[in-house]
């Protein structure tokens, strides 16, 4: 198992993973077609942000992205785990080396527009919800979520 930095051929495995990913907590097609777009992981995007993926055996099991909100604030824009290994570790082996990787850097916190599926993901991990995000589904919400960087869970 192994956790190395996206490149710009990765984006369409990315992404198709990103679909399934989500796909698999129940939305419909139709609902997916409506998100292509934010679930597409572009070449560009790749470059402009820090993408890290989990690896086992040439196989993409997971991701994560990141990007600076604020000169305090990082934003977790993506972790998707492959369907059949949701459940046996693999969100939180991701987590964790996100984590790791910015600890000792100038950010004071992470922030994040959970899906309602992960909510108790993230706060197994010490996210707290901070607010609500109104989502493309009509009423539905997405909660906002922050981590304080010195109190995560390594």
């Amino acid at each position: 198992m192994k956790i190395d930095i996206a490149t710009r051929i990765d984006a369409k495995e990315l992404t198709e993973l990103t679909i399934r990913s989500k796909s698999h907590w129940g939305y419909g097609k139709e609902q997916i077609e409506a998100w292509r777009e934010e679930l597409t992981i572009t070449k560009t995007y790749i470059e402009d942000n820090n993408i890290y993926k989990l690896v086992i055996a040439d196989v993409l099991i997971g991701f994560y992205a990141y990007q600076a909100e604020s000169e305090a604030k990082l934003k977790l824009n993506y972790l998707f785990v492959e369907p059949k290994y949701i459940g046996k570790g693999f969100g939180k082996t991701l987590m964790k080396d996100f984590l790791r990787r910015i600890e000792n850097s100038q950010f004071e916190s992470v922030i994040l527009d959970a899906d309602p599926h992960a909510e108790i993901f993230y706060a197994g991990l010490g996210f707290r919800v901070i607010g609500q995000l109104k989502s493309s589904i009509k009423n539905r919400f997405l909660p906002i979520m922050e981590l304080n960087i010195n109190k995560a869970i390594h």
